[in-house]
């Protein structure tokens, strides 16, 4: 528990510096991947996917109407900017060898 504490802190410091004042960070993470957002209740400013493992892969993120690029990487940060009013989540996946490796990996916003 308290490596997976020290893993949120670590992920978390990037989104805190980049955040506008206001912004709410939270993040959750899964068995392979944690996924982090930055938010003002539902405007989004970003969104961070990362393999916990430090190990590339094609990660994705995706909430309401947005999905982002697949991008081959062991972390990645995407800029969003706009609300989406009805969604709840944001989330995030990560493939490997064209594999699934997790999906459905989400942030309450």
């Amino acid at each position: 528990m308290k490596k997976l504490a020290t893993l949120l802190a670590a992920c978390a410091f990037p989104l805190l510096a980049a955040t506008p004042a206001g912004a709410e960070v939270h993040g959750h993470c899964g068995q392979y991947i944690c996924v982090m957002t930055a938010h003002h209740n539902r405007f989004v400013q970003d969104i961070t996917v990362r393999t916990k493992d430090g190990l590339p892969g094609t990660l994705r993120a995706y909430w309401g109407n947005f999905h982002s690029p697949k991008v081959n990487a062991a972390s990645h940060r995407w800029s969003v900017g706009y609300e989406q009013a009805q969604a709840k989540l944001v989330c995030g996946g990560l493939e490997r060898d064209g594999r699934t490796i997790e999906d459905g990996i989400c942030v309450t916003i």
